[in-house]
């Protein structure tokens, strides 16, 4: 059985992209998001064009993923072109370069690490570490993870916390932050002015907020889900972190597709310069990666992973946090994890 550094190697064949797939996954995703777009304007019938505003919200989301993989430098390494692409999309999704690149770079290097800042990533608490939270802290603490906030992923991760958040915090270093958000505003009064509130709703509204719902909810389940193992920073390893620490999301061909096989995301954490597009391929060949712990887009399991909440140390598993009591004599320091 390959472990460590072995098996890490043993990924490398795979991190090689294939430059015209990877030209062509990126631009048959544009031309295919335009073109919904363009039918969710056109298109004579409302309910063609809600379909059609669905549609481009997967498709927003499919390309999020293009992107995701283009800041990790495992496809189109050093072209302009795609350079400037992905900086327009970028402002689009209001999740602008800078700020993207910082927080995720962040999470990928202390992924399931206890107490350290929760940059890129949900805040994990230990049992301990809860209960000697302030009432306002735990109010926090919970409001980050509740399922209405990842609901609103659009307004309390992207509009919030990747943008104005990051601009208030470091207005030199992410002013890029602001040009999202203008041209948000900006293209959002164009559009009620001169085509309707329902036009905005349908071209506007509706696709970002389907597109960053699914992708804020995936992010929370790739690793918050039963079973997920957290460590200290002396007892933290790598390739455990990846494998044990990020989910499996077992999806069908049609969701896997649109979410660019997102869902095998311990392999995407073992090696993150495997282009999304030969994950599977990865994870066929190489036996050790086949055995991640799952999740779904299931109903059942979507509520087993928003149930866990805090780490128990002892018991070694996520778990809620009813029965927690509060403890005045420990000091009211919130202790994180990146999730």
């Amino acid at each position: 059985m390959l472990e460590g550094k072995q098996l890490i190697l043993a990924t490398k064949p795979y991190a090689q992209e294939k430059r015209a797939l990877s030209w062509w996954h990126t631009i048959s995703t544009l031309v295919l998001l335009i073109a919904s777009l363009t039918a969710t304007m056109v298109m004579p019938y409302l309910a063609l064009r809600i379909a059609f505003s669905l549609l481009s919200g997967l498709l927003i989301m499919r390309m999020f993923i293009i992107y995701h993989d283009y800041l990790h430098h495992s496809i189109l390494k050093n072209s302009k072109i795609a350079e400037a692409i992905m900086t327009v999309f970028g402002l689009y999704i209001l999740a602008p370069k800078s700020i993207w690149k910082r927080s995720h770079d962040y999470h990928h290097q202390h992924n399931s690490k206890l107490y350290s800042a929760s940059i890129g990533s949900y805040p994990v608490a230990t049992v301990k570490g809860f209960a000697a939270m302030s009432r306002g802290e735990r109010r926090m603490y919970l409001f980050t993870r509740h399922p209405l906030t990842i609901l609103f992923g659009y307004l309390f991760m992207f509009i919030i916390g990747m943008c104005a958040n990051s601009f208030i915090a470091s207005p030199r270093r992410h002013y890029d932050a602001l040009i999202a958000l203008f041209l948000h505003a900006a293209a959002s009064a164009i559009v009620i002015i001169f085509a309707g509130v329902t036009a905005w709703a349908l071209l506007v509204l509706a696709p970002i907020f389907i597109a960053t719902c699914i992708g804020t909810y995936l992010f929370y389940a790739q690793h918050n889900f039963p079973g997920v193992v957290f460590n200290t920073k002396e007892e933290w390893c790598y390739d455990k972190a990846a494998l044990l620490s990020s989910s499996h999301m077992v999806m069908g061909p049609v969701m896997r597709w649109f979410a660019g096989n997102i869902g095998m995301h311990h392999i995407h954490h073992l090696n993150a310069r495997i282009p999304f597009y030969r994950l599977p391929e990865a994870m066929a060949n190489i036996p050790e990666l086949q055995h991640a712990g799952t999740t779904s887009l299931h109903p059942r399991d979507i509520r087993a992973c928003l149930k866990l909440k805090v780490w128990d140390p002892e018991q070694q598993m996520m778990v809620g946090v009813k029965g927690i009591p509060r403890a005045a004599s420990f000091q009211p320091k919130v202790q994180t994890a990146a999730g």
